[in-house]
């Protein structure tokens, strides 16, 4: 009985008022980082109780992971993109940010992923939202070009693929100090990921 009442009172929130929450976190995550975020400034931010915040999500790690997966363009949303090809689903993954976005995006990941280490919490709740159902979904987008002919299915690239993602977007701002791009996240995966795969980019 109290897990329906439970249940009742979490649906409560509308999708929309949902995203409007997870808007106001990402923007305070922005402004003041991980460490200084509090859940009485998400309830002020955005007119909620902070009872009502704690029984949808339970707490701040949860809430912030859930948050950046609502915000992420990223890996979760291959399994809507199938072009026939593993280039073109990852050239149409690249498509689904523009350059303002993903400066954006890359600036608050480069804030979260101190707190994250040193979060036990947030980096639980990260690998269970984020980390964990994007790499399954990328396994299973390999799996397709495998399917068609495309990569061969011992190739040991595979099981580096995440890795290989993640270090362009990463790396392009550590390295060059430049925000990344579409045509450089284009570009590296037709210069890096996809020979590494065995893919040919002619």
């Amino acid at each position: 009985m109290t897990e329906v009442v439970a249940t009742a009172r979490r649906s409560r929130i509308t999708p929309e008022r949902e995203a409007e929450l997870y808007e106001a976190v990402l923007d305070l995550l922005r402004e003041v980082g991980y460490d200084a975020l509090t859940m009485d400034a998400v309830a002020a931010r955005t007119k909620s109780s902070k009872a009502t915040l704690y029984r949808q999500w339970g707490g701040k790690a949860e809430l912030v992971a859930k948050a950046v997966r609502h915000n992420k363009p990223g890996g979760m949303a291959l399994d809507e993109i199938d072009t026939g090809s593993l280039k073109g689903d990852l050239h149409a993954l690249t498509m689904r940010s523009d350059d303002c976005e993903m400066e954006q995006n890359s600036a608050l990941m480069r804030g979260l992923a101190m707190a994250v280490h040193s979060n036990p919490d947030l980096l639980r709740a990260f690998r269970e939202h984020l980390i964990e159902p994007e790499m399954a979904t990328f396994r299973r987008v390999v799996q397709r070009a495998v399917d068609r002919g495309e990569v061969r299915a011992d190739n040991p690239a595979i099981e580096f693929m995440m890795h290989m993602m993640l270090g362009g977007f990463a790396a392009r701002t550590m390295l060059d100090e430049l925000p990344p791009t579409q045509a450089f996240l284009m570009s590296y995966i037709d210069a890096v990921v996809l020979p590494a795969l065995g893919i040919p980019t002619d």
